[in-house]
């Protein structure tokens, strides 16, 4: 196996075209998407083009998609779904601003990023736009508790990336500490998307929780993925530069198996290139990539996904079968398959 071969032997041609999920909620998103309009607009004529630019470039609004589905698995029928859902979006689209902003990212989603184009000032300031009108959403819902599951989770994605700035360059960062930066800076808002589904259902606790900790899990497999995809994926299959957590000196899972189990030099080569990242030379990523091959860690860090992905489904057997459990199952496969 090479640096630049797919972390695993098994692969699918491509990923599932989530097409369950696309026909159930066509008519919500649209809705979703409508409303993200509609609340862009601002005098400041900054500011929706800025936000537009993340916006429009795409993606497939997996967390908005986690709360419409989730509140129809509930038996929802009313329209509540659908602001939340915007304001979901919202405070993802914010985190993104910033994110780039910190980690200094040039490539986001195929596109330049925000702060490529307009500097660091303004998607910082956007970003805070875009948190109040999350929270705008949220308090027009009226329900006390939908507001403090999104406040809460808001808060947890903010220590979680300043976590990750703590432990950033520490190749000797435990295992235990990697998941809960995860946990926080990306399962938080999975989990919060999934709960808020069952909340304006007004679905029993062991649902409620039931939907949290599939969100959980899921959030955990979707950012195990993505930090796999950063060493072995095609530029155009990520969406950014490859190797750009590298860069930055993060400390991901399979930087922090390949450095417990190399030698003495390798792991050497890992304090250099992680905890000094300013001074990687021009082969570096190419040697990652070789020493990351030699222990397995893209695979081993793939297995968690999909073990996580498996506990996300098994959260899912407290409801019965339905189009909509199928369609969250399948927003599942389709985190772990990006992978290959």
């Amino acid at each position: 196996m090479t640096a630049l071969q797919q972390p695993s032997r098994q692969r699918p041609a491509e990923a599932p075209p989530l097409s369950l999920v696309k026909r159930l909620v066509a008519d919500d998103l649209a809705a979703v998407n409508s409303l993200i309009l509609e609340r862009l607009q601002s005098e400041v004529t900054l500011i929706p083009e800025l936000a537009r630019h993340l916006i429009a470039a795409g993606g497939k609004r997996v967390r908005p998609t986690l709360t419409l589905l989730a509140a129809r698995l509930c038996g929802y029928e009313g329209d509540r779904h659908i602001a939340l859902a915007t304001s979901v979006e919202f405070i993802h689209t914010a985190t993104l601003l910033h994110d780039d902003v910190v980690d200094e990212s040039d490539l986001r989603r195929g596109r330049s990023t925000a702060n490529a184009l307009w500097g660091n000032k303004a998607p910082v300031l956007v970003g805070d736009f875009l948190f109040s009108r999350a929270f705008q959403l949220m308090v027009a819902d009226g329900n006390i508790r939908v507001l403090d599951i999104l406040a809460n989770a808001s808060a947890v994605i903010a220590e979680g990336e300043v976590a990750q700035l703590l432990t950033a360059g520490d190749v000797q960062t435990t295992e235990a500490a990697y998941y809960d930066v995860i946990r926080a800076k990306t399962a938080a808002l999975f989990q919060a998307a999934c709960r808020i589904g069952a909340v304006v259902a007004d679905r029993p606790a062991v649902e409620e929780e039931a939907l949290a900790t599939f969100g959980d899990e899921l959030g955990i497999a979707f950012q195990l993925v993505d930090d796999a995809l950063d060493y072995s994926a095609r530029e155009a299959q990520l969406g950014k530069t490859i190797g750009d957590d590298f860069r930055e000196g993060k400390a991901s899972l399979p930087v922090l198996l390949a450095y417990a189990a190399g030698n003495p030099a390798e792991r050497a080569f890992w304090e250099r290139v992680i905890g000094e990242p300013a001074g990687q030379r021009e082969d570096d990523l190419a040697e990652a990539q070789l020493l990351l091959a030699r222990h397995g860690t893209l695979d081993a860090t793939l297995a968690q996904a999909r073990a996580s992905g498996q506990r996300a489904r098994g959260c899912l057997e407290v409801f019965e079968r339905s189009p909509w459990r199928d369609a969250l199952e399948e927003i599942v496969d389709f985190s772990i398959a990006r992978a290959y």
